[in-house]
C-alpha cells in the first residue's frame, strides 16, 4: 500500500452553464426539476475537481492491470474438438447451393 494523499472531497472545479447542463442531463437521459440543477452542478464540479486530483498523481511506476487481484485464468488449447456436420445439417433443408440454404424472396 502507498502512501498517497488524495482530498476526502475534492476541491469544486469549474463552472457550468445551463446549456452545459442541460447538455449533459440530455446525454445522461436525466430529466431534471428545477431544483435539481443546482445540486447537479455541485455534483459535477466535485467530480471534475477529482478527475484534476487524480490527474496530479504521479503513476510512472505503477503497472497497468487487468484485475486487482493477482488471478491466473485457466486457458485451453486452441485446437479444433467439433467435426464438420455441415452436410447432415443441411440433409433436411428444402434448398441448399453451394453450401448455404437457399431462401424465398421477401422483400419485392
Amino acid at each position: 500500500m502507498n502512501n498517497l494523499q488524495t482530498p476526502r472531497d475534492p476541491e469544486p472545479a469549474g463552472d457550468f452553464s445551463d446549456e452545459e447542463l442541460l447538455r449533459v442531463a440530455r446525454l445522461t437521459r436525466l430529466a431534471l426539476e428545477e431544483g435539481e440543477k443546482e445540486e447537479l452542478v455541485g455534483t459535477l464540479r466535485r467530480i471534475i475537481g477529482f478527475v484534476q486530483v487524480l490527474q496530479q498523481l504521479d503513476t510512472g511506476g505503477v503497472e497497468p492491470m487487468v484485475h486487482p487481484l493477482d488471478l491466473v485464468l485457466p486457458l485451453r488449447a486452441d485446437e479444433v474438438t467439433e467435426t464438420d456436420v455441415r452436410a447432415d445439417a443441411q440433409a433436411c433443408a428444402p434448398d441448399v447451393v453451394d453450401g448455404l440454404y437457399r431462401v424465398p424472396k421477401v422483400i419485392e
